[in-house]
């Protein structure tokens, strides 16, 4: 992927390798799916099936992860799962200024080992909330003791989180929603921008990324509402009791009225082809032509804004 960028019309299905085109002041961020799989990974460890078996590299997903690029050099990654290495080496990642946590379930914390090459030079800030910090400095107990030189390990700087934060020009907004019984974090991601007026609010600068997530609190909506860009966690078209379904993944989407919608966290009960066309039947069964929707895909590169 380094130097070969895979922008995505999620409207048009096409892919451009230049940066597109942007208008005024608006400058770009990229967002780069490192996974887009539920907690087996796909193909799962023994399976047969056809989507396990399939020749589509869209239906091969590692697990959930983002990584965010500015444009003032800003690097961020979203959950480290347990390919984390493999993934920040397909996505060229040399550093990070901040790594932000969903939840501490193991397909989105497990990796968090292999943070030790890029705390070299400095502690890394990990965001995420109390539970998540508390449950994750029991899991890597041995990243905040003191052991002998020589072994290695990450150097984090844990901060549970309830506001948002700065990171250059990018603003963090943690977003409260459900994973079943669990209180856990999406993420709102907008760009701030020199001399931004009034008019420059809108949201066709914010990604909001929502993985895991079984049940969205009122009081979450208004950080979701008329994104750029909305990425759902759903991991089959059933009913689940801890995640999205599709639908309920797509009826969010429409609820929330951004411009498009990414489905991410994805099992291995459908391919991507089908999927997408789940997608498709619904716009067009609930006549949304100015919204576009569809899964991602590990390595999917997009642009914010939206062009």
């Amino acid at each position: 992927m380094p130097g070969n960028l895979n922008f995505h019309n999620p409207e048009t299905g096409q892919q451009c390798l230049s940066r597109p085109a942007l208008e005024g002041k608006l400058s770009l961020v990229k967002v780069t799916f490192l996974g887009s799989g539920t907690s087996h990974g796909v193909p799962v460890i023994g399976c047969k099936c056809p989507v396990c078996t399939s020749e589509d590299p869209r239906d091969s997903r590692m697990r959930a992860s983002l990584y965010i690029q500015g444009e003032g050099g800003e690097r961020v990654v979203i959950d480290t799962g347990p390919e984390f290495r493999l993934q920040a080496l397909a996505a060229g990642i040399e550093r990070l200024d901040a790594v932000l946590l969903t939840h501490a379930h193991a397909d989105h914390i497990h990796g968090m080992d292999d943070l030790r090459v890029l705390t070299r030079e400095k502690p890394l800030p990990l965001y995420a909330n109390a539970d998540t910090i508390r449950e994750m400095r029991e899991r890597f107990s041995y990243v905040f003791q003191e052991t002998q030189r020589g072994g290695g390990k990450p150097r984090i700087a844990p901060e549970a989180i309830e506001a948002p934060f700065v990171i250059g020009n990018l603003r963090f907004s943690p977003v409260p929603v459900k994973h079943g019984v669990l209180d856990i974090l999406g993420w709102r991601i907008t760009e701030i921008l020199e001399n931004a007026g009034p008019r420059d609010a809108l949201a066709v600068h914010t990604v909001v990324y929502l993985t895991d997530t079984s049940a969205i609190p009122e009081s979450s909506w208004q950080l979701i509402r008329n994104a750029d860009t909305l990425i759902i966690g759903a991991i089959r078209v059933q009913p689940h009791e801890t995640h999205f379904s599709f639908q309920q993944a797509m009826e969010t989407a429409e609820r929330a009225g951004g411009r498009r919608m990414y489905i991410t966290h994805i099992s291995h009960d459908l391919n991507h082809r089908k999927i997408e066309e789940i997608c498709r039947k619904f716009r067009e069964d609930r006549g949304l032509k100015e919204t576009a929707m569809g899964p991602a895909w590990d390595g999917l590169e997009l642009s914010i804004p939206f062009p």
